[in-house]
């Protein structure tokens, strides 16, 4: 793991809000007044200010901050054909909805793999960067209810898995620290079927990609859970950790990414975590609640840390931001300056931590 030089590994999640150049880029883009080169080359320069200020904050592993994704999930689909805007929705507690397209034909090819994004991030990084990558059972919600006829629905998951594992190895070949499946639906699951059904489903099918890895890959492989976070609201925070965690943890992977700074009791995740958490697994537990405004202080992460490793070794043990900071493009809920003033508690309440905890 690359830690910071105290000894405790931590990492951003991945979205960083986007500058308000990229966001008028996007607008004047979308309305026809700059072509794709223009929009390329404020996107580059949106993705060397983050990993500038993400460095600045002294962060030992960076991310693009997604600032050239459409958002976490859909960035495989943009341009592809065959699609329709009518698919599954998303309900916010807020009210606010997020709609994904539904598939009308196959077979399934991502037009755009995340490899793409980790390159464009290393050209400006002097730290290691990591990837982001939607997990392939997010987008196992595209394919009907009522299927697409000449594309049954094994078709379109041995597609999905073949695309998925291309997607995650690309981002090992081109020299990710880490490839981070997000994982956001998890909770969600459980809130549309208690029963667990639909989260079984899902653990099955990232196992069916995450089983293509040696172990060695795994361990450069993690998985990130949280209650979705978009606009300063949730989709599933209401949904208890103690349903979901056993399942989530017997995912094939080497690191998970745990929301937890906006959790109401976190000592009962956290006794979860230290129960089913696999033993060559390491733990990034949330420190920094992203959907809330006030800043948090170096000190309350360090109480957070010392927190964690009452219940979880520290050799693996790490902290991480709950969540990203602006998931879909147009979420400027949260400003800039606001999420680099976060990250920088974190990484300095970490090396607290570290300090008490290792010496």
């Amino acid at each position: 793991m690359t830690t910071t030089p105290e000894g405790i590994p931590t990492e951003p999640i991945g979205s960083l809000p986007r500058p308000p150049e990229l966001l008028a880029a996007m607008a004047e883009h979308a309305a026809g007044r700059i072509g794709d080169d223009e929009l390329a080359a404020a996107q580059d320069r949106a993705v060397a200010d983050t990993v500038r200020r993400l460095e600045e904050a002294g962060s030992p592993v960076v991310t693009d901050g997604e600032q050239s994704k459409p958002s976490f999930v859909t960035y495989p689909l943009a341009g592809l054909d065959h699609l329709a805007p009518d698919g599954a929705v998303i309900p916010f507690a807020d009210g606010h909805q997020r709609q994904l397209p539904r598939l009308t034909g196959g077979p399934l090819r991502y037009a755009v793999h995340a490899d793409r994004y980790l390159r464009a991030a290393r050209r400006h990084a002097t730290v290691p960067v990591k990837q982001a990558v939607i997990a392939p059972s997010a987008l196992s919600l595209l394919y009907p209810a009522d299927g697409i006829d000449g594309y049954p629905r094994e078709a379109f998951l041995d597609d999905l898995t073949a695309e998925a594992e291309a997607d995650i190895r690309g981002c090992l070949d081109a020299g990710a620290h880490r490839v981070q499946l997000d994982f956001t639906e998890a909770r969600l699951a459980l809130k549309l079927d208690p029963s667990g059904g639909v989260l079984e489903q899902f653990v099955a099918l990232n196992n069916r990609v995450l089983e293509r890895f040696s172990d060695a890959e795994r361990a450069r492989i993690g998985v990130h859970t949280c209650p979705g976070g978009d606009q300063d609201s949730t989709h599933s925070l209401d949904v208890d950790y103690a349903e979901l965690l056993p399942a989530l943890l017997r995912l094939k992977a080497g690191a998970f990414y745990v929301q937890l700074a906006s959790e109401p009791d976190p000592e009962k995740v956290l006794a979860l975590l230290a129960e089913h958490l696999p033993y060559n697994a390491c733990a990034f537990v949330g420190v920094i609640d992203p959907i809330d405004p006030r800043v948090e202080t170096p000190e309350e992460v360090r109480d957070r840390v010392l927190t964690a490793a009452r219940h979880l070794p520290v050799d693996r043990l790490g902290s991480c931001d709950d969540c990203g900071f602006s998931p879909f493009a147009d979420d400027t809920s949260t400003s800039r300056d606001i999420a680099f003033t976060k990250i920088r508690a974190r990484v300095e309440g970490t090396a607290l931590a570290a300090r008490e905890l290792l010496g």
